[in-house]
């Protein structure tokens, strides 16, 4: 149903060792989200997110392919519009949140593939199993932002999971087993 991180989760051009010229900065949790979507036997298809995470990035403008992304997130974020769904894909049939209760995504690698595109690997943790995904990520911009006067970060990327890759695939194929997902994020340089 989620296959975040991700999420986070989560959107970023990164990836893993943070050398001298990586600057940090912290997700903007007003303003960084992750859609997912599913198709519902045919008839429609449901939409979720997470709103409201954390995280941090190590961003190398001049390498990014030696930046980095860590974000984590409760289980218990993920909001569907309906209470019922919320407390069934938490529940043991799919994710189980009680005994699973973050969702995580740390990157390992990322492949420049554009001026400001990236393919993003990543280890997602997702109802307490961990798998390699990669996230297709877009910088929007790197500036300072008008009203808080300090660098700021904007990224996009999406991924497709697979809810049976997280022991999550209860009546697939009939809801699908593919989930897309869309992170949009945005990053503030940290306090030093």
């Amino acid at each position: 149903m989620i296959r975040t991180a991700a999420a986070a989760f989560a959107a970023l051009t990164l990836a893993t060792p943070v050398l001298a010229d990586a600057e940090a900065y912290v997700l903007d949790a007003s303003h960084s989200q992750i859609i997912f979507s599913y198709d519902h036997l045919g008839f429609s298809t449901t939409y979720g997110m997470f709103s409201g995470f954390e995280g941090t990035i190590n961003f190398d403008a001049d390498a990014p392919e030696n930046s980095s992304v860590s974000v984590e997130m409760p289980l218990s974020m993920m909001f569907t519009g309906w209470e019922q769904r919320d407390a069934h894909f938490q529940s043991p049939d799919f994710l189980d949140a009680a005994a699973n209760q973050l969702v995580s995504f740390t990157s390992t690698a990322i492949e420049v593939t554009g001026e400001d595109t990236a393919l993003i690997t990543g280890d997602l943790t997702l109802g307490g199993v961990t798998q390699s995904i990669v996230l297709d990520a877009k910088l929007n911009q790197a500036a300072d932002h008008p009203m808080q006067n300090k660098p700021w970060l904007g990224f996009d990327a999406t991924t497709t999971l697979l809810r049976s890759d997280f022991d999550a695939g209860n009546f697939a194929p009939f809801v699908s087993d593919e989930v897309e997902v869309t992170i949009s994020i945005e990053a503030l340089k940290a306090d030093a």
